[in-house]
Order: C-alpha cells, then structure tokens, then sequence
C-alpha cells in the first residue's frame, strides 16, 4: 500500500535564508505534495523554489503566526491522511520517505511518530514527563537499545508524523504558544486521552538547527536569541499552568526568575550589556506569564 500518496509535508517558514530552504525541498522526494507556510506577507524565494520543485505549494500567512499557529494554518491546507511536520533547517535521511511508507503499514494505532537524528547524540529526539522514566529512556537511547518503533510521551517538534485520522480537528497546536513547547504540549494533551506517541529509529533526518529563520549578521543573532529567552520562560510557564497549576508552574520557574534578577544586577554592575539583555528578557518572560499576559513579543516591538 503506496501511503505516501496520501502524506503532505508542511514546512514553517519566516524570512528563511534561500540555501536553508533548497537544500531541505532538495532531500524531500519529488512525488510527496509540499506546502511552505510563510509567516509573513512575502515568501522571498517563490520564483526560485516553484521553478525547481513544482511539488511545492505556497502560502503567506500575513503575519507571524509562530510555530503552531503556521502548522495549524498549513494543516487546513493539507488533504491526505498524514502530515510530515519538518522545520526549514531539516535535511531528510534519503530513506526516510520510503520508510514512512513501511512504519505506516507496520502500525495503524499511532497518533504522532517522531523522527531521530542522524549525527546528534546530545539532544534528545524524544522521551517522558516523568524523571525517572526519561532517564532510563535516555540511557537506552544512548546505547542504541531502543526497539525499531518505541512509544514514548513527547516527541521534538522539528520532525514529526501526524496520524491526521486520530484528530477531530486539524487545529491542533495552542496557539496562545508563539515559540518553544507546543509539540510538548500536543503530545501532554495526547498522552492524557490515552493515544499512542512513537519515536522510530527507521525515520531519520539531520537537524542544522537554529539556522531557519535568520542569517549570521551579529546583531541579528543577538535579537533573535532574546526572543528565544522570552519565549523559552514564558512558555515554560504556561505548559507548566496549563497541564498541571499555577503553583506547579511557580515552583518549577521560581529558581529561573530569581536567578534572573540576581543577575540582570550582577551584569549590570559590571557593564555586561549583551548578558543582561538576555537575562532581563528571561525575567520579562516569566514575569508575563505569571500575571496571565500573552505570548506578545516580538522583536518588532522590541
């Protein structure tokens, strides 16, 4: 059975650097339908992308939607029974299509199936919400002891396969998340209805990471990497609010926000700028989320 007649990738995209996006369009095979979900009013390297790649549709959202609310706005968009979930800085194994083909036919029970990395070994594909459980993961990852298929109860956000047959609606992501978390969060809310979560060794792609939204100027990097500040505090403590309460979250992120401020004082009495930036930005994420603001910023704003 040919199911990847019936798959869609859906890659999000936000002023992507042109290579980032060839070379990720370039690993995908040709016969798979993809849709570019561009977080602006503009994707600047239509002309380039249509002419070598014909199997790609693309979409302006207008606006920056972040991460979930692109995937929500491309997975309207998507026909078929299955979604690949790809950020633009993905290159994918040359088997990985073939084999998706063989994991759907092997298991029909799955609700998301997360990819793995083929060159790191630091960063976890996958894993548990509870600490103990995710160490002994971890240590099986590590040692190469999983099973071809494992299910586990989160899986990373930059690579997945969605079972869109297991969902009602396919607005499936929080959007009140603009940056980091709202995978966890999908597959927290899928774990709590008792659906399965898979991590497949079959299914692999290399991971650049952090390259698919900007280009190296130095001070660019500096922006971005205080949007990330914000929004890693401030979702952290919202998925925490969310999923279990308020005084969770603030037991979880009190250590960050008092860290935060001792050294926001520190870095400023010692003419640090760049650090304290970074740091008051993740007090500034925090202190949000704990008095119930949205996820607002933006480097626009800034």
């Amino acid at each position: 059975m040919n199911n990847l007649k019936k798959l869609t990738v859906i890659i999000v995209t936000y002023n992507t650097a042109e290579k980032i996006i060839l070379d990720c369009l370039q690993s995908i095979q040709k016969d798979i339908k993809v849709l570019i979900v561009e977080n602006s009013n503009n994707f600047l390297h239509e002309r380039i992308v249509k002419s070598r790649f014909p199997n790609t549709e693309i979409y302006c959202t207008g606006e920056n939607l972040g991460y979930g609310g692109g995937n929500n706005y491309g997975l309207q968009k998507a026909g078929g029974d299955y979604a690949l979930i790809i950020n633009p800085d993905i290159i994918c194994d040359k088997d990985l299509f073939s084999n998706i083909s063989e994991v759907i036919n092997e298991t029909n029970d799955f609700s998301i199936i997360g990819c793995q990395y083929l060159h790191d070994r630091v960063f976890m594909p996958a894993g548990f919400f509870k600490k103990s459980k995710n160490e002994e993961f971890r240590q099986n990852f590590l040692n190469n002891n999983l099973d071809i298929l494992s299910e586990v109860e989160w899986v990373t956000g930059c690579s997945m396969l969605l079972n869109l047959k297991k969902f009602k609606h396919k607005k499936i992501f929080d959007e009140n998340f603009f940056l980091y978390f709202e995978e966890v969060d999908l597959c927290k809310s899928l774990i709590n209805k008792g659906e399965k979560i898979y991590t497949s060794k079959k299914l692999k792609i290399h991971h650049l990471g952090f390259k698919s939204s900007f280009e190296e100027s130095s001070e660019e990097k500096i922006n971005i990497n205080i949007l990330r500040e914000w929004h890693w505090m401030w979702s952290s403590f919202y998925f925490y609010k969310k999923n279990y309460n308020y005084f969770v979250a603030l037991r979880k992120m009190s250590g960050k926000f008092i860290k935060s401020i001792i050294k926001i004082f520190y870095y400023f009495i010692t003419f640090q700028k760049v650090k304290k930036k970074k740091y008051l930005y993740r007090f500034l994420g925090i202190l949000n989320a704990m008095i119930g603001r949205p996820s607002f910023f933006r480097l626009k704003d800034k």
